[in-house]
């Protein structure tokens, strides 16, 4: 893929290219009160957030639903006006500038595709060319790479609505770089995807970041997407910001455990290995907690040296779990 030169070569070049200072969103909700009678109450979704991000950098925006992640993000992209403070996204405000700004960003809603339904994925691909005016070079090298790494070539005649939530999952992702966005916001991109359909996006992202240096924002509940993307994690709760730094700290912070399932050939007592607590007992399968921060191998390898191990996975901390660690709350809400 090329490096855009778009009108961003024409601009100030910051090393800053998301800037939020003291960004509120506030909702007015209207609740039935009686017969005849509705109560007019606010709902405030985003509550002051400051941060910035730096060019090149790939950080995951987590928190439990209704933390006020999308809300964010749609004020990044000029789809909803701040309530109070001030957005910069490469320098430009997304109210004020939203289509200068269109040409400049990429954004994926996991659950909403930006595709057209009845037309195939080639077709789709061509109207955001035409939408973006990229020119034919940049459109053609671009497309190759996406469909090569994305693995779209089977795909490209098929109408929208006929692909699974993986494959347009992936065909999203692709017309949102068509057009060498140097922002691309990324709102639950592995959301019901299969093991192999996560590891492929999260490949390509990985990918476009270094060789691009797309700046990605990614909002999720895989913990997993933001070990292998982010260096850095921002954790928002009730609208505010709560953590901002790297992931091994807010484990830290939270207390935060993972937790080895184990399946041996025959029942045993609970399991008593160093670093680690079993938390509960089902015939031949054992759940063993550990910090979330420590390697697993030495929990492995010990596991398999004392008892008759026939299987094992781990599986990591929910973010909800983590939150409600860190700040002693009900995280579980919708």
């Amino acid at each position: 893929m090329t490096v855009p030169v778009s009108e961003a070569a024409t601009e100030a070049v910051t090393d800053t290219v998301i800037e939020l200072d003291g960004v509120e969103k506030v909702f007015d909700v209207r609740r039935k009160a009686g017969p005849l009678r509705r109560l007019r109450t606010q709902v405030r979704a985003v509550d002051g957030i400051s941060f910035t991000v730096p060019r090149g950098e790939i950080v995951g925006y987590i928190g439990p639903n209704g933390a006020g992640k999308s809300t964010t993000i749609k004020m990044l992209t000029g789809i909803l006006n701040p309530s109070g403070g001030r957005i910069r996204i490469c320098g430009l405000d997304p109210t004020r500038d939203r289509t200068r700004l269109a040409r400049r960003i990429g954004v994926v809603f996991g659950q909403r595709t930006t595709l057209w339904w009845d037309l195939p994925l080639r077709d789709s691909y061509e109207l955001v060319r035409r939408m973006y005016r990229i020119d034919d070079a940049r459109y053609a090298a671009n497309l190759a790479a996406c469909v090569e790494l994305l693995d779209l070539g089977p795909l490209l005649e098929v109408p929208v609505r006929q692909l699974s939530l993986g494959q347009r999952m992936r065909g999203d992702i692709a017309a949102a770089l068509l057009h060498d966005p140097e922002v691309l916001y990324l709102d639950e991109p592995t959301i019901g995807l299969d093991v192999i359909s996560k590891t492929r996006v999260r490949d390509f992202l990985r990918r476009v970041n270094a060789e691009r240096g797309t700046t990605v924002l990614l909002t999720t509940h895989d913990l997993t997407d933001i070990e292998q993307l982010c260096r850095r994690v921002m954790v928002i709760d009730h609208g505010r910001l709560m953590y901002d730094g790297d992931l091994g700290g807010l484990h830290a912070v939270g207390d935060s455990e993972r937790t080895l399932v184990a399946d041996f050939a025959r029942e045993l007592p609970p399991v008593e290995i160093e670093g680690a607590r079993c938390v509960k007992v089902d015939g031949p399968r054992q759940w063993l907690a550990f910090p979330a921060q420590a390697s697993a191998a030495p929990l492995v390898a010990a596991v398999a040296a004392h008892y008759p191990l026939v299987d094992l996975s781990v599986r990591e901390p929910a973010i909800e779990d983590v939150i409600a660690r860190m700040y002693g709350e009900d995280a579980d809400r919708t």
